[in-house]
C-alpha cells in the first residue's frame, strides 16, 4: 500500500484512535507499525483474532493486562552480561506476573466452555516463570529498593549501619542539648555533608568542637563541622555503606544472571503479550465505534450495510448502504458540493484498509469486504506550488501513476475525475480513464460534476450511476447515497427557492439543451419512483408488524380458549363420575334394604314399601342437563339463516356474526378479529340483526373495523388521554376484542392513576390490572372487556 494513499484516506487517524485502547507501550508499538495485509488468509486470521477478543470483552468486560511493560532491552542487556537496575528487574517481574495472569484468565474461560481457540493457542505459549518473579520480589520491593532479606550479609551490614547512625546521632544530640550549644551553633540541628553527619557551627567558635570542616554557608558565617568525637564513627559508617553498595551490586548481578537464563522465554512472552494487547485494543476500538466483523472475500465484492465513517461524529454521520463488485464493478457518483460524495469515497477506501488490517468496520452485521493487493486514491486538491503544477496537472500525475500500475486486484477511487480543465475535454477524458481502469478489471468508484457522465452508466455494461441526495426544500444535502440514480444539478430549483425572478429562470431553462432537459426529467422521475417505493416499503413494514401483533394475540387467545375448554371437560367428567358413583351407592343401599326386609319379615313385602323403594331408585338415577343443541338444531332446521345473524360457534364457545354463505350448510363467520368457515350444525342462532336506519354520511364501526390491540398515551395531557381512552374502549368493544392494553408509562404516576380510576367505573370494562413483567409492568394497564 502506498503511504500517500494511507494518508489521503486518513488511516493514520484511525491508528491514533486505536492507540487509546492499548494497555502498554508494546501494544502502542504494534499499532504504530500496523499496515493493511494483502493476502486473504492472513486477513481472515486477523479478523478472527479481533472477533475472539471482542467476544471476551463482551463476556468479561475487561482483561488483565496491567503491569505489562516493554522489557526487551533489559532482557537483551542481561543476556550479554550487563547488570540490571532494580527498576528494570521490577518491570521484568511485573511483566512475568501480567503474562501469568493472562494465561490463567484465558484458560479459565476455556474451562468454562467458551470457545476461543486462537487466544487459547496464544495463552498456551506463555511461560509462567513463577520462580523468576518470586526471586526478584524476594530481593526488591515495589519501590525499587533492595530488601534486607536479599542476603544474610546485607542484613548484617544494614544492622551495623543503623547501629552506627544511632550512636552518631546520640552523641551529636548531646552536643546540641548542652548549655553552650545555643551560643556556638547557628541552629540546633544535625545535618549531613558529603555523606557524613555534621553540626552548623558559628565561624567564631570553629575551634570549640575540633574535627573536620566539610562546608560553609554562602555568607561564611556558618561552618559545617564534623566534631572529632564522631569522626571514627562516621568512618565506620562510610565503610559500612561501601560494603552495602558492594553487596547490592553482587545481588543485582546474581539476579541479572538468573534473568538471563530465561532470556528467550521472556522475549517470547513479551512478543505474545504484545499481540494480545494489540488484539484487545482492536476489540476495544470496535466496541467504541459499534463495529462488526465483515466477511472477507478475494473476488472484489463489497457489500456494506449502514456504513458510518469512523472519524465523523456518530450523532452527525448518515449511514449508507454500499454494494459493488457483482452486477457492476464501477460506480459514478454525481451530486452537489458538500453533499457527501468525497465522504462516501473515503468511507469505502478506509473500510478496505481497516478490514485488511484486522479491524472491524462500523457497519451492521452481514457486511462483506474484499481483499485488494493495491488501493489507489486520487482525492483532494493536491496543487503543488513547488513543482509549478496546477490542480489538473497534479491530479493527472496521480492518475498516470495509477493507470501504469492498476490491475484486476486493485480498488481505485477517483474524486472529481477530470476536474480543473475545459468541461467538454474533462468529461471526455474522465470517461476514457474510467473505461481504461474498468477494462483492467479493477473495482472503480469515481465522483464527478460533469453532466455528460450522468448517462455514462446507462451506456456501459457493469457501470452504475449513483448520487448523494439533496433536499431542495431545506437547501441542504441529506448525505444519503442513492445507488442507481444520477444526481441532479438542482440549480433552477435552488435559485427559485432563494427568490430569483421566474422570468430569469425561464430564460435560463431555454438555454439548456433538449438532451439535458430530458436527462433531468428522467432523473426527477427516478427520484420520485424511488421515494414512492421507499414509502410503500415503509407502509408494508408497518402493516406487517401490526399483522404479526394480531397473529400473536390470536395465538394467545386460541391457547387460552383450549386451556379453558380442557378445564371444563375435566370438570364435567369429574362431576359425571361423582354423580354416577353417588347413584351406584344409592342403588346398593336400596337393594341391601330390600334384602334385609325380606330376611327380617320372611313374608311378602308390602306394596307401599315397594313403591317407596322404587321412588328411591328413580331418584338415584343421575339426571344430566339436556343440551340445548338438539333444541337449537331443531330451531335451525326450521329457520333460514341470514347474513348478519348473531350466532354462537359451539366448537370455539365464541359469539360471532354470519358474513356470507360459502357452500351447502356452510357460512363464513366473523369472531372478533378472526374470520373462518363454519358449518351450520356447529353454531347456534342467538339473534337477528337489528334494523338500523341508515343516515347519510354516517359511518358505523363494527367488527370489521380495524382497531389496534394497544393504545399508547405516553406524552398526552390528562384530559386528552382520558378522552382517547373512552373512544378506544368503545371501538375495541365494537371490534369484539376480549382484552386490550393501554400504555401510559410510569412517569410521575398521575396519568397511570387517572387511567386506572377511570377504568374502574367504565360500563364496558370487566377488570383492569397492571401488566406482568413481560407485558410492560406498571407502565401498561391490561383491560378485560365485557
Amino acid at each position: 500500500m502506498q503511504q500517500r494513499v494511507l494518508n489521503v484516506l486518513e488511516f493514520s487517524k484511525v491508528k491514533e484512535q486505536l492507540i487509546k485502547h492499548v494497555a502498554s507501550s508494546l501494544g502502542k508499538d504494534r499499532v504504530e507499525k500496523l499496515i493493511p495485509e494483502t493476502e486473504l488468509e492472513q486477513v481472515v486470521q486477523l479478523q478472527e483474532q479481533t472477533d475472539e477478543a471482542a467476544k471476551v470483552l463482551r463476556l468479561k468486560g475487561n482483561v488483565p493486562l496491567g503491569g505489562l511493560t516493554d522489557i526487551r532491552a533489559s532482557v537483551k542487556r542481561s543476556m550479554i552480561g550487563s547488570i540490571l537496575g532494580t527498576n528494570e528487574l521490577i518491570e521484568i517481574a511485573s511483566t512475568i506476573y501480567a503474562g501469568r495472569q493472562m494465561k490463567k484468565f484465558i484458560e479459565t474461560m476455556v474451562e468454562d466452555g467458551i470457545e476461543i481457540p486462537i487466544l487459547d493457542e496464544f495463552a498456551s505459549q506463555i511461560t509462567p516463570m513463577f520462580e523468576v518473579e518470586q526471586k526478584i520480589k524476594h530481593c526488591i520491593d515495589d519501590n525499587g529498593e533492595v530488601l534486607d532479606g536479599a542476603s544474610e550479609k546485607l542484613r548484617s551490614i544494614r544492622q551495623s549501619l543503623r547501629t552506627s547512625e544511632s550512636r552518631i546521632r546520640e552523641k551529636l544530640e548531646n552536643m546540641i542539648r548542652s548549655s553552650s550549644a545555643q551560643k556556638t551553633l547557628s541552629d540546633a540541628i544535625i545535618t549531613i555533608r558529603n555523606d557524613r553527619y555534621v553540626l552548623p557551627v558559628k565561624q567564631e567558635y570553629r575551634g570549640t568542637y575540633g574535627g573536620i570542616v566539610h562546608d560553609q554557608s554562602s555568607s561564611g558565617a556558618t561552618l559545617f563541622i564534623e566534631p572529632q568525637v564522631v569522626v571514627d564513627l562516621n568512618n565506620q559508617l562510610s565503610e559500612a555503606r561501601v560494603k552495602e553498595k558492594m553487596e547490592i551490586e553482587r545481588i543485582l548481578h546474581e539476579l541479572s544472571v538468573f534473568v538471563a537464563g530465561y532470556g528467550q522465554e521472556l522475549l517470547d512472552n513479551v512478543s505474545i503479550m504484545a499481540e494480545l494487547d494489540f488484539m484487545f485494543a482492536k476489540a476495544g476500538y470496535a466496541h467504541k465505534i459499534k463495529a462488526s466483523k465483515p466477511k472477507m472475500n478475494n473476488n472484489g465484492y463489497i457489500k456494506i450495510e449502514k456504513a458510518r465513517h469512523p472519524l465523523i461524529d456518530p450523532s452527525e454521520v448518515v449511514p449508507n448502504n454500499i454494494e459493488i463488485g457483482k452486477e457492476y464493478k464501477s460506480i459514478v457518483i454525481t451530486g452537489p458540493n458538500t453533499g457527501g460524495k468525497t465522504v462516501t469515497l473515503k468511507t469505502i477506501g478506509l473500510f478496505t484498509l481497516m478490514a485488511q488490517s484486522g479491524l472491524q468496520i462500523p457497519a451492521l452485521d452481514g457486511s462483506e469486504m474484499a481483499v485488494f493487493k493495491h488501493v489507489y486514491a486520487d482525492i483532494g486538491d493536491e496543487q503543488s506550488i513547488e513543482q509549478s503544477l496546477s490542480t489538473f496537472s497534479s491530479h493527472m500525475v496521480n492518475i498516470v501513476d495509477i493507470i501504469n500500475h492498476v490491475d484486476h486486484e486493485s480498488l481505485v477511487l477517483f474524486d472529481e475525475l477530470g476536474a480543473g480543465t475545459d468541461p467538454g475535454e474533462g468529461a471526455a477524458l474522465a470517461m476514457s480513464i474510467l473505461d481504461e481502469v474498468y477494462n483492467r478489471g479493477a473495482i472503480v468508484i469515481a465522483t464527478t460534476h460533469y453532466p455528460e457522465l450522468k448517462a455514462y452508466g446507462y451506456n456501459r455494461e457493469g457501470v452504475i450511476n449513483a448520487s448523494v441526495e439533496f433536499d431542495v426544500e431545506t437547501l441542504s444535502p441529506t448525505y444519503k447515497l442513492l445507488i442507481g440514480v444520477p444526481g441532479r444539478s438542482n440549480a433552477f430549483e435552488i435559485s427559485k427557492r432563494l427568490g430569483l425572478l421566474d422570468r430569469v429562470i425561464k430564460s435560463a431553462r431555454s438555454h439548456v439543451s433538449t438532451e439535458d432537459n430530458t436527462v433531468e426529467k428522467m432523473i426527477a422521475s427516478l427520484e420520485k419512483s424511488r421515494k414512492d417505493a421507499e414509502e410503500e416499503v415503509l407502509e408494508a413494514e408497518n402493516i406487517r408488524k401490526v399483522a404479526e401483533e394480531l397473529h400473536r394475540e390470536l395465538q394467545a387467545q386460541i391457547l387460552e380458549f383450549n386451556q379453558q375448554r380442557d378445564k371444563l371437560y375435566e370438570k364435567a367428567e369429574k362431576k359425571a363420575a361423582e354423580t354416577i358413583e353417588k347413584a351406584s351407592s344409592e342403588a346398593e343401599d336400596i337393594i341391601r334394604d330390600l334384602r334385609k326386609m325380606q330376611l327380617n319379615q320372611r313374608a311378602q313385602v308390602k306394596e307401599h314399601e315397594l313403591i317407596d323403594a322404587r321412588k328411591r331408585l328413580e331418584k338415584a338415577v343421575p339426571t344430566l342437563e339436556k343440551s340445548q343443541k338438539t333444541t337449537n338444531q331443531q330451531k335451525q332446521e326450521k329457520r333460514s339463516f341470514q347474513a348478519g345473524d348473531e350466532v354462537k360457534v359451539i366448537s370455539f364457545n365464541q359469539k360471532g356474526h354470519l358474513i356470507e354463505k360459502v357452500g351447502n350448510n356452510e357460512w363464513q363467520v366473523q369472531m372478533g378479529i378472526m374470520k373462518m368457515k363454519v358449518k351450520e350444525k356447529d353454531f347456534e342462532f342467538i339473534s337477528a340483526p337489528k334494523v338500523v336506519e341508515t343516515k347519510p354520511l354516517a359511518t358505523i364501526k363494527g367488527r370489521d373495523y380495524h382497531v389496534n390491540l394497544e393504545l399508547d398515551l405516553r406524552g398526552e395531557r390528562f384530559e386528552d388521554a382520558i378522552s382517547r381512552v373512552d373512544k378506544y374502549i368503545d371501538d375495541a368493544v365494537l371490534a369484539g376484542y376480549p382484552r386490550v392494553s393501554i400504555i401510559h408509562g410510569k412517569g410521575t404516576g398521575a396519568l397511570r392513576q387517572g387511567v386506572q380510576e377511570y377504568l374502574k367505573n367504565h360500563r364496558s370494562v370487566k377488570s383492569a390490572r397492571y401488566g406482568e413483567a413481560g407485558e410492560g409492568g406498571t407502565g401498561v394497564t391490561v383491560v378485560e372487556l365485557r
